[in-house]
């Protein structure tokens, strides 16, 4: 039987077809350009081919192209009942997952990989920041990422892309020295993954390595296409550097041609959360941002996120809509925050909007109790050092000058956040 590079077998009695999913998988699984082109070529060579149509839904899914990730998932599902059970498993779990089944998948996913740890797809889902973990807001969600991650490494052993996997669940609960060890491996192994160069960024950026970390993500996407997946949150990494170094014209740059709404290579998720991040930490830092600038940001995140259901998304939903002075959307996150770290949003919200009216105590006192697990909310903590720094220009601004640089060294330690916010 035809496998994938993982042993895995393949439901397809075509080696074309075989090949060039295997080249799907490979450029997926390292944010690469041609995710696409392979699989059509897959499909061309074998209309039934159950792996492909499962990768084309997971892959439209990433990019919210919700309409074909249904129409894909459906396809496979038309042939799922004859299928073994490893694939019959494997179809069954990102329907639920593209039909918004989450809980019901998860349960699937960690029953199916006790049995096929190897099931790449499959374990990618529960990996990362982005993943069903990720999102999931639960206390203690990053810890939860790393015992599954080490759960899956005997599986995997060398391979390049769980390292990368790995490394990150190791940055995230502030095991560096680990992390550096396991990164250095997986871009040794696989040199040009858009992933593992993500992963190597974050590294620079907890160890507070702002000049080293644009140098090195700069010197490594020069040769990334801009239409690879991580193209745009990469960029975000160097804008953030930029702004860190005093380079605004680089960080405007950047913002203007990497992060712009009009990019459709960029995920919607993606797209809002950077962006609305590097604005208002811009703003943080004391460079002025022009309205117009809030009010795209505000536009994109009610045409792509129009009613809460990610509280990660939500908040920079809210930020947005906050910034742009911008009432009725933010009023409808404030009242209508959904998911597992709804309880999390409102305040956020209520904190953003008392900034932009410049109510500092207000700020301080509707954010404060997020602080104290706001990792339930999703994303980096890189990312969430946003929040770090709303507290900061709030105690900042009440000229709680000490306090402010108390926080920082408590909270974080080792990263570079002396210029994150003006006058800290």
């Amino acid at each position: 039987m035809l496998t994938d590079p993982y042993g895995n077998p393949l439901h397809t009695e075509s080696a074309q077809a075989a090949d060039a999913y295997n080249v799907a998988l490979y450029v997926y699984l390292d944010a690469l350009p041609g995710v696409e082109d392979a699989l059509d070529r897959a499909l061309a060579a074998d209309p039934q081919f159950v792996q492909a149509w499962v990768l084309k839904a997971r892959n439209a899914q990433v990019f919210a192209r919700m309409d074909e990730a249904r129409d894909s998932i459906a396809r496979a599902m038309q042939v799922a009942p004859v299928l073994p059970a490893q694939a019959a498993a494997h179809v069954a779990i990102f329907d639920h997952l593209i039909h918004g089944r989450a809980a019901q998948g998860y349960a699937m996913i960690r029953a199916h990989l006790l049995d096929y740890p190897r099931d790449t797809l499959v374990a990618q889902s529960v990996l990362g920041v982005f993943s069903l973990i990720g999102f999931s807001g639960q206390p203690g969600r990053e810890a939860a990422h790393l015992a599954v991650a080490e759960q899956l490494a005997p599986a995997y052993g060398d391979d390049g892309w769980f390292l990368g996997q790995l490394a990150f669940a190791q940055v995230e609960v502030g095991q560096l020295a680990q992390a550096e060890t396991t990164i250095d491996a997986a871009m040794a192994k696989r040199p040009r993954s858009g992933h593992g160069a993500h992963v190597r960024a974050h590294l620079f950026y907890e160890a507070g390595q702002t000049e080293q970390g644009r140098d090195y993500l700069s010197r490594w996407m020069a040769e990334y296409a801009r239409t690879g997946l991580m193209h745009g949150h990469n960029a975000w990494h160097v804008a953030l550097w930029s702004l860190a170094m005093g380079d605004t014209d680089a960080m405007w740059a950047i913002a203007d041609t990497d992060l712009s709404p009009e990019r459709a290579e960029v995920p919607p998720l993606n797209l809002l959360t950077d962006l609305a991040s590097l604005l208002w930490r811009a703003e943080m830092a004391g460079v002025t941002v022009p309205p117009a600038r809030w009010a795209q940001v505000s536009d994109y995140a009610a045409r792509c996120f129009p009613s809460p259901a990610l509280g990660f998304a939500d908040i920079h939903a809210a930020l947005a809509h906050a910034m742009a002075g911008r009432d009725e959307p933010l009023i409808r996150i404030l009242e209508g925050a959904a998911g597992p770290s709804a309880d999390l949003v409102a305040p956020c919200a209520r904190a953003f909007r008392a900034m932009a009216a410049q109510d500092w105590a207000g700020a301080e006192a509707a954010i404060l109790p997020v602080m104290a697990d706001h990792a339930r909310l999703g994303g980096s903590r890189a990312q969430r050092d946003l929040l770090e720094y709303t507290l900061m220009s709030a105690l900042m601004r009440q000229g709680k000058t000490d306090e402010a640089r108390r926080l920082g060294i408590i909270r974080r330690p080792l990263t570079d956040h002396h210029h994150a916010v003006a006058g800290l």
